[in-house]
């Protein structure tokens, strides 16, 4: 995970002169904080007030409450006054001035980026495009990524109307990714399967060839892996509830995605095991359970069944299920089965029923966490969630599991996807030496 950037020091300063109280001045940093982010993942300059209802969209579509989203607003409102271009005045003299802001709208569910274009034309792009992922069942961070790469191949080409887009301007926003930003090969990738599924759900006609299209070069980066003992340390320094987490990630091998998207109906405890649905191209597997922390799960069971029942007295709407499953089941938001295992600390208010549901834990608390955790423990490695899926492979191909039995657990669809974590592992033919040491 990047790290987030740094907020100048003077912020403080700017708080205290707003009389804002030191309790609440962590929040206002965390805010800003990930509005920089924000900005610098999308390409907006963070002196530029007009990224801000995106930013907002933005943390509406992570589960953030009316009020959270009221309260980021006014720290970056408060934060660009160390923005402008002139030195701003020692906050002593007297209380900074708040700067104007455009109304906030707050954008659908999904895929804020969409918004930002302006034209009528391709805002009716963005809903067909949102129509037709929805559609196929897509996951919102398919179309969170798909409406992001639109959203900038549409201001690299000037806002030209839509149905004059051609192959051609394709080539030349592909090329300039390659050439001029430099971006990933996975990246462009993205790009490239984004603009592929627009030509063909939305605008309904063939791409063209793009065999002459300059790419990425792609590189085939080796996981990084714990060790058993920097996997203990890194679980001794984490704190609940993102130790269990950290634990069914290694002792399971999922993607984070997939396990904080866990439910209560997915443990099987009769069996041993855990069942995994929906993950990755939408393929569902099963996977044991650990023996070793089937306590702790116990444990967690107990502790979403007193927080249902807690919901459901304060009379909740119950949580969030996928796509259109709650008009097929009505109530089951509200079943104890369909709670999710990480559930999120605080209820989110929907802004269009104004019902109160539960969400589960962010996916950016728990990367925080586990990095946090692994500088604590002095771990000489770049240490994220999906290190921890990573290490799970390779030791089990350390204790002479079959191969394809790792494949199965970690959902590939493909065995040489798996096949990256052999070099992850010391092998069994003679070590290598370099001639001059021959002799040796």
């Amino acid at each position: 995970m990047n790290k987030f950037p740094e907020v100048d020091p003077r912020f403080d300063q700017v708080l205290a002169a707003q009389q804002i109280p030191p309790a609440s001045w962590a929040n206002y940093r965390k805010w800003v904080r990930f509005y920089l982010d924000f900005c610098d993942k999308y390409g907006h300059p963070p002196s530029d007030l007009e990224s801000v209802p995106s930013f907002i969209a933005k943390l509406a579509t992570k589960g953030q409450t009316v009020k959270q989203q009221a309260e980021a607003q006014q720290a970056v409102e408060y934060y660009a006054s160390l923005l402008l271009p002139l030195p701003p005045k020692p906050v002593a003299a007297g209380r900074v001035s708040k700067l104007p802001l455009p109304p906030v709208t707050i954008a659908s569910p999904i895929s804020p980026s969409v918004a930002e274009v302006k034209t009528p034309a391709w805002q009716e792009v963005a809903a067909r495009l949102q129509e037709q992922i929805m559609l196929r069942h897509y996951s919102p961070r398919t179309l969170e990524a798909y409406s992001v790469w639109i959203w900038k191949c549409c201001r690299f080409l000037e806002h030209k109307p839509p149905e004059s887009v051609t192959t051609a301007d394709v080539q030349r926003f592909l090329a300039d990714l390659a050439v001029r930003q430099q971006v990933s090969a996975a990246a462009q990738n993205q790009a490239f399967n984004a603009l592929l599924f627009l030509f063909r759900h939305v605008f309904n006609r063939d791409l063209g060839d793009l065999r002459n299209t300059p790419r990425a070069k792609q590189r085939k980066a080796i996981p990084t892996v714990l060790s058993r003992a920097e996997v203990t340390a890194l679980m001794s320094e984490l704190q609940p509830p993102y130790k269990l987490v950290g634990m069914i990630l290694y002792g399971c091998g999922l993607r984070l995605s997939e396990a904080i998207s866990l439910r209560l109906h997915n443990f099987n405890f009769d069996t041993g095991m855990l069942s995994v649905q929906f993950g990755k191209g939408d393929r569902s597997r099963t996977v044991p359970l650990p023996e070793s922390i089937q306590g702790e799960i116990l444990a967690q069971v107990e502790r979403v069944k007193l927080l249902h029942q807690e919901d459901l007295a304060k009379g909740y709407a119950g949580v969030f299920l996928p796509g259109g499953f709650e008009k097929k089941a009505k109530g089951a938001a509200r079943e104890l089965v369909w709670q999710w295992f990480f559930p999120a600390p605080n209820l989110t208010r929907v802004e269009q029923t104004g019902e109160l549901r539960r969400y589960h834990v962010q996916d950016s608390d728990i990367q925080r966490a586990v990095k946090a955790a692994a500088l604590i423990a002095g771990i000489p490695k770049r240490v994220s969630p999906h290190t921890l899926r990573h290490s799970f492979a390779t030791h089990l191909l350390q204790a002479n599991y079959d191969i394809r039995q790792i494949q199965q657990m970690l959902g590939h669809s493909d065995v040489r996807t798996t096949m990256i974590y052999t070099h992850t592992i010391k092998s069994d033919y003679k070590p290598l030496k370099s001639p001059l040491d021959l002799d040796k």
